[in-house]
C-alpha cells in the first residue's frame, strides 16, 4: 500500500473542504468557486481562529503584495460569503475590524 494516504476532507459544520480534491460542499451540495475564492477559503480554513491580515491574504491568494489591491481581498470575501450563504451574519468568515479576516467553523 502507498504511504501517501489521501487526507480526509475537513468538516466545518455544514461546510466541507476537501483540500486534496479541491472541492467544497455546503450542506452536501458542491459549491462552484472561482480559483481565487477557493484559494482564499483554503488559506483561511487552514488556520481556524487565526486572524489573517488583508496583506497576508493578498500574498497567499494572489501571490503578490501590491498594497493598492487590498480591496481585492474584501471583494473576494464578499463573493465567497455569498456562495456559502454566509452574508448577513457570517458564520465562517469573520471580519476582524482593523486587522483582517478569521475563519471559524461555528
Amino acid at each position: 500500500a502507498s504511504g501517501a494516504a489521501r487526507p480526509r476532507a475537513e468538516s466545518h459544520g455544514d461546510l466541507t473542504v476537501d483540500r486534496a480534491g479541491m472541492l467544497v460542499t455546503h450542506r452536501g451540495r458542491p459549491v462552484g468557486l472561482a480559483p481565487s475564492e477557493l484559494r482564499l477559503l483554503l488559506a483561511l480554513s487552514a488556520a481556524p481562529g487565526q486572524v489573517l491580515s488583508r496583506q497576508q491574504l493578498l500574498e497567499a491568494v494572489w501571490e503578490h503584495s501590491y498594497h493598492g489591491d487590498i480591496r481585492l481581498v474584501d471583494a473576494c470575501v464578499k463573493r465567497l460569503r455569498g456562495k456559502l450563504g454566509d452574508l448577513g451574519a457570517p458564520r465562517y468568515i469573520h471580519t476582524v475590524r482593523g486587522f483582517g479576516y478569521c475563519f471559524r467553523s461555528s
